[in-house]
């Protein structure tokens, strides 16, 4: 027999499958992965297929043998095999790259390998009776007194109970008392604290009836719905129910969430509700946890899996519910090659492996709506807060009158005054403003420079040090570059160098001005680095050890604080100006999310949001938390404009550190679409606008960035011209990267 073999490399030369005589006694299965000679090296590979030799083209004699295989079972299922071919086919690399987003990459690279622990067990007979014949050996008759029940413990277990009890471990497995031996044991993720175990609740009306609307589906293996509940209308119990039917039916599900901020949560209520058979995945685990929830999820030693967007790669078999939280996230989007959007993968898992699919937002996409309201997804609604508790009462404040007044605060006297109500009545409050850092920029009053980046296009923000003003630094949010804060302008050398704008770190320290002594935390990208940063904040703050959250987006949404009483939007309109078509759903989705974190349990919330813009109708719908009527407006303002979803926005993406070769490139690729677009008169006509021009962020760590954008109608005749932008992609080389991206997570 041979195996067809994809190796572990990316590069155009070696992207077709190669086959390999397979040794004697060696049984791979298409998704082993083995370990296959190429060229003078040896490397990694994936089993695609399996032939008899005399299919071949080529003498059997010819072909080299497979080296070995590196697991014991095969790392693909067949489903996942299928999923990577068709990612490969749409974002156009080899199939070798897409194969790599089913793994861990410790695993992959042979970094990792399962952990072992040592274990003994007793052997004889009577324990009791063999302890009391060492009287002059003590420790091995503890030992012995420690095993008696018959549970095997861990070499581990035992040294905490007894100082160093190896010797007279051995000692004891020479005499044939007990036996040592090796097992694997899983590196845990979840800490040392164990959930308590919980049971279901009483739904509520709401949540039957979206239970009812949506189980006959999943039972029948099938449906694509579109939940659309307001904040605290308990959707995530509706997560946990149809996880639980998915269990009894013997199937397994996936629940995926926009910021990893939000995971801790998640997993705590899906750990307390199934315990052990829970698996966790995302970025933050270290090689080993997560090679290891990956085997639980492989081995079915764990059925429900709850995770970033990579957790929609997990080895789930019999798959029967994926559930995509907070839906309208643009984080489910991948900014890495291969570009894949996380909800057209759960599409297709579901389609391919009979299982349904729950997209959920109090804030669906204008895009998601769309297709509910024409029937691709079936909209299902919980338009009530459990127990009827009222939506919040919003407050807008105008800031320019704040201005007016005399406050030079970032904070409104309402804001100050509703944060000394809440904090003196015991209640948390959460503040809320999308920009990390103290000040927003720097720049001269003379000349009017901004200190920029030197690697990006874009300015850098100070971030300061309580402890110590001295370490006070710039720093780039897109690649990390930091210097020292200026004290005369680079240009003009005046002395008129100030700082502008605020940021969290301003909010914080405000905060502390004006209520000394109230613990507060911070969550931003700078206070959430570290391994497990983001349960330890949320704990702190969920125990109330801390009475004030300070956040950018990722407390803007899913966290759930009964004690939360009072939330205020320090800036609403700081994203709804940006030069992005989605910037007002965005503004009207970061508000709305953010208001629905008040008045979770028995007492009311209050939402106060500042502004230089009251009068907007986004932030005025936002405070209303009325979705529809939003849908209505922006819907009718994208139907005028053009843009999507009645259109499609597409684009080549060309990135180089040489800025003329990515604008060569860049104009190479606009000129063969109009050379395409001539010839193709059909295409022409579906076509609304082709656009060379430089990305509104040139340069990026480095690589200066032009693009070829098109609007294009969405309709079926555009799939060739789709088709011709991904092709084009393999004009990318070592030197100049070209990306094809429709409707992209940002233009920027």
């Amino acid at each position: 027999m041979v195996a067809q073999v994809v190796v572990d490399v990316v590069h155009s030369n070696v992207a077709k499958p190669f086959s390999y005589l397979i040794p004697e006694g060696m049984e791979p299965v298409v998704g082993s992965r083995v370990t296959v000679p190429l060229g003078r090296r040896t490397v990694d590979g994936f089993v695609v297929g399996l032939a008899d030799e005399n299919q071949l083209d080529c003498p059997p004699e010819k072909l080299r043998p497979i080296s070995k295989m590196l697991d014991e079972y095969p790392a693909l299922l067949p489903a996942m095999l299928e999923l990577a071919r068709e990612i490969a086919g749409e974002t156009h690399c080899p199939l070798s790259e897409a194969l790599r987003l089913m793994l861990p990459a410790a695993m992959r690279t042979g970094r990792i390998k399962q952990k072992q622990e040592t274990c003994v067990t007793l052997t004889c007979a009577d324990a009791e009776a063999e302890a009391v014949k060492m009287k002059r050996a003590p420790k091995r008759a503890m030992l012995l007194r420690l095993l008696a029940d018959g549970r095997t413990r861990s070499l581990a277990e035992l040294s905490q109970l007894v100082k160093d009890p190896r010797e007279s471990l051995k000692a004891l497995e020479e005499a044939g008392l007990v036996r040592l031996s090796q097992r694997e044991v899983f590196r845990s993720p979840y800490g040392e604290e164990d959930e308590k175990p919980s049971t279901q609740p009483p739904l509520t009306p709401g949540q039957q009836e979206a239970l009812d609307s949506m189980l006959p589906a999943m039972e029948r293996g099938e449906g694509a719905f579109l939940l659309h509940g307001v904040t605290g209308s308990g959707k995530t119990e509706v997560y946990l129910a149809m996880a639980s039917r998915a269990l009894e039916m013997g199937k397994g599900a996936i629940i995926l969430v926009p910021e990893i901020a939000l995971t801790p949560q998640m997993v705590r209520w899906f750990r307390s509700r199934f315990g052990p058979a829970t698996a966790v995945l995302h970025s933050r685990l270290t090689d080993g946890q997560r090679y290891d929830e990956w085997r639980r999820i492989r081995l079915g030693d764990a059925r429900i899996v709850v995770g970033a967007r990579s957790a929609i790669f997990a080895p789930v078999e019999d798959l029967g519910l994926i559930v995509i939280d907070e839906e309208h996230e643009q984080t489910y989007l991948s900014d890495k090659h291969p570009r894949y959007d996380a909800r057209r993968v759960a599409h297709s898992r579901c389609r391919r492996e009979g299982a349904t699919l729950v997209l959920s937002s109090a804030t669906p996409s204008i895009l998601s709506f769309a297709m509910a309201r024409r029937g691709d997804y079936t909209l299902v609604e919980m338009p009530k807060r459990v127990a009827d508790r009222p939506l919040p009462a919003v407050t807008i404040v105008d800031m320019r009158k704040e201005l007016e007044a005399g406050n030079r605060s970032i904070f409104s006297a309402l804001l100050i005054q509703k944060l000394r109500e809440c904090l003196d009545s015991g209640q948390q409050a959460m503040l809320f403003l999308n920009r990390r850092g103290f000040h927003t920029f720097v720049s001269c009053r003379s000349c009017g420079y901004v200190v920029k980046c030197d690697a990006c296009d874009v300015s850098m923000t100070l971030h300061r040090d309580a402890n110590d003003p001295a370490a006070d630094r710039l720093r780039c949010h897109l690649c990390g570059a930091e210097r020292v804060p200026p004290e005369t302008c680079p240009e003009c050398g005046s002395k008129y160098i100030r700082f502008f704008g605020s940021g969290t770190q301003r909010v914080e320290e405000e905060m502390h001005k004006l209520f000394p002594g109230v613990p507060t935390v911070r969550m931003d990208i700078d206070t959430t680095k570290g391994r497990d940063a983001h349960a330890r904040l949320l704990d702190d703050f969920g125990k109330g050890r801390a009475k004030v959250l300070i956040g950018t987006q990722m407390i803007a949404k899913g966290l759930d604080f009964p004690n939360v009483t009072l939330v205020g939007v320090v800036a609403a309109d700081m994203t709804l100006n940006l030069p992005d078509y989605r910037a007002r759903e965005r503004t009207f989705q970061l508000l709305t999310q953010v208001a629905g974190r008040a008045g979770r349990a028995q007492t009311p919330g209050q939402v106060v949001i500042q502004t230089y813009k009251p009068e907007d109708a986004c932030i005025q719908t936002a405070a209303q938390q009325d979705y529809r009527a939003f849908f209505e407006m922006e819907f009718s303002r994208r139907r005028t404009g053009l843009y999507p979803p009645f259109t499609l926005l597409a684009r080549l993406l060309v990135e180089s550190a040489n800025e003329m070769e990515a604008q060569q490139m860049n104009e190479r690729l606009y000129d063969t679409l109009q050379t395409y677009l001539i010839s193709h008169p059909l295409q022409k006509k579906r076509t609304l606008m082709v656009r060379a021009d430089a990305a509104p962020v040139k340069r990026i760590r480095g690589q200066y960035r032009y693009h070829v954008l098109l609007k294009l109608f969405d309709h079926p005749d555009a799939s060739p011209l789709l088709s011709l932008l991904s092709e084009l992609t393999s004009l990318s080389d070592e030197r100049c990267k070209i990306y094809c991206e429709v409707n992209p997570a940002t233009m920027m």
